[in-house]
């Protein structure tokens, strides 16, 4: 069976494999065998039960899903297949969105990674929420310096603003699910031209 949109062959397993995974959960889905050449020979692999144990976790640990691995054997040759479900919601494998078109892999990146977020979430790129930073993380000038602005414009009133950071960026809906959008980063993050390389 040769490589399609749902099945990917490696000889030998590499960790940078995570982000054939990360593709195919965001695209529809597929298996990556391990242990079989481009033509879709059985070459085996040394280590079955230790990727049995190392490959799952990895999955889990980099992408927050759970992926079937399985161990199978042809004529005395080992060789582990992965079977990675479409997700519902976007998996990113260490900031990057990956995905699988037709035998391919390729991150998204700009209007592409935007086109693909709204499609897969219904939120606009800056209301997506991200994961690993926090209102702590986030620059406290940048709040004096809104709350100076806003009262100024008119945008809102002092009493508006006489609360905490975390509370003023739930009353602007900058906040979803305990997370903090996209938007919330980019306008009070402590270096946001860092963050916007991080995700384009």
């Amino acid at each position: 069976m040769a490589e399609s949109q749902n099945i990917e062959y490696k000889e030998s397993w590499r960790d940078e494999y995570l982000k054939w995974v990360c593709g195919f959960a965001n695209a529809q889905g597929g298996s990556i065998y391990i242990g079989l050449d481009d033509n879709g020979e059985i070459v085996g692999v040394a280590d079955c039960q230790k990727l049995l144990e190392d490959i799952p976790n990895k999955i889990k640990d980099t992408m927050g899903i759970i992926a079937d691995v399985n161990c199978l054997d042809e004529n005395g040759k080992q060789y582990i297949q992965i079977i990675v479900n479409p997700s519902s919601y976007p998996v990113n494998y260490r900031g990057e969105y990956h995905y699988r078109s037709g035998s391919t892999k390729q991150q998204l990146r700009g209007s592409a990674l935007t086109e693909f977020l709204v499609r897969k979430t219904g939120y606009r790129w800056d209301a997506v929420p991200i994961d690993n930073v926090s209102v702590a993380d986030l620059d406290i000038e940048s709040f004096e310096i809104f709350r100076r602005e806003a009262v100024r414009t008119e945008r809102m009133t002092r009493k508006d603003l006489e609360c905490t950071n975390e509370e003023l960026l739930n009353k602007l809906g900058l906040i979803a699910d305990g997370k903090l959008k996209r938007a919330a980063v980019l306008l009070f993050y402590r270096n946001p031209q860092r963050f916007l390389q991080a995700v384009m």
